[in-house]
């Protein structure tokens, strides 16, 4: 029988002495960098916010002074307070010909954003929801469409429009309107984020065609979305400037900013249309504020939703 010497556990590594003098690193001051990145952000915001604000400042004051006191004060402070009297004599002028242009600018813009969101919610519904041939490339040209700007487009429009008779109509500014490419792209991402295909399959199967099927179920899903493009339709629309300056003549079917324009062209030869062309313009700016602030509600819901898409 052998036996068998056990062999002993080795010695644990000495270790090594520590040097004297030497201290770990402390951590980053992360909070420092914080507060840093914090108060540059902040300026940065606060930089852009006056950016903004300033000329509407300079608007709101301008309009509440008289033709001598917008040249013989400061721009930015307040002289003789005159909103009244210019509000009275914009509304007044040549037998009220301003208001004239703010109810064609609401029939331009409430109409055709209206028609404009429909068509454009229809579309991107069916570009997500059925399969037919060709649909890729078909939305690919929906997306060209995206890339050129407006005023390219302007010049065979009117040809268009004068070949059918349509100039200094109406419906010269109301027609080109109908067509949002934009409209068409975000109406399919919040459909793919909105409308489950499971439900409109029960709605099939339930017995309900696909028009209604549209209208009942999907239209409602896609209110957020429908929001969300009436007030960029709306935005564009209101601002339409070189389209009515094309297809129009007649200064009765002028848009306001068309009118504004024409009256500031003016304004070396008449100088009391100086006041007015302000007011006028502070005037202009507020049916785009109250539609955001109505409807405010729904287009950040739908901008989040065609974010996270």
């Amino acid at each position: 029988m052998s036996t068998q010497t056990a062999t002993p556990d080795a010695p644990p590594a000495p270790t090594p002495p520590r040097r004297a003098g030497r201290r770990s690193a402390p951590p980053p001051d992360r909070r420092g960098r914080g507060t840093t990145s914090r108060v540059m952000v902040n300026g940065i915001l606060a930089v852009v916010a006056v950016y903004t604000l300033m000329p509407l400042t300079w608007l709101l004051i301008a309009s509440t002074k008289s033709y001598r006191d917008l040249f013989a004060t400061n721009p930015f402070s307040l002289g003789d307070f005159q909103f009244l009297a210019n509000l009275t004599a914009l509304l007044d002028y040549n037998d009220g010909v301003f208001v004239r242009w703010l109810l064609n600018s609401l029939l331009y813009t409430v109409v055709a954003s209206g028609l404009s969101t429909l068509i454009s919610v229809a579309c991107g519904y069916a570009f997500d929801k059925y399969a037919f041939r060709g649909r890729e490339k078909w939305f690919g040209v929906v997306l060209v469409g995206v890339l050129i700007p407006s005023t390219v487009v302007q010049l065979p429009l009117y040809l268009m429009a004068s070949e059918l008779g349509l100039v200094n109509t109406y419906w010269a500014v109301l027609i080109p309107s109908l067509v949002n490419p934009f409209g068409v792209y975000l109406a399919r991402v919040f459909s793919e984020g909105y409308v489950p295909g499971e439900v409109l399959e029960a709605a099939r199967m339930d017995g309900a065609g696909e028009v209604r099927t549209f209208v009942k179920v999907a239209l409602p899903m896609l209110a957020p979305g429908f929001v969300t493009i009436f007030l960029f339709s709306f935005t564009a629309s209101w601002n339409n400037f070189y389209g009515a300056l094309m297809m129009l003549n007649d200064d009765r079917l002028y848009p306001v900013n068309l009118g504004l324009y024409m009256w500031n062209q003016n304004v070396y030869q008449q100088p009391e249309l100086y006041p007015l062309v302000i007011i006028g313009s502070l005037v202009a700016v507020v049916p785009l504020i109250v539609a955001f602030l109505c409807l405010q509600r729904f287009w950040r819901s739908g901008l989040t939703a065609g974010a996270v898409k």
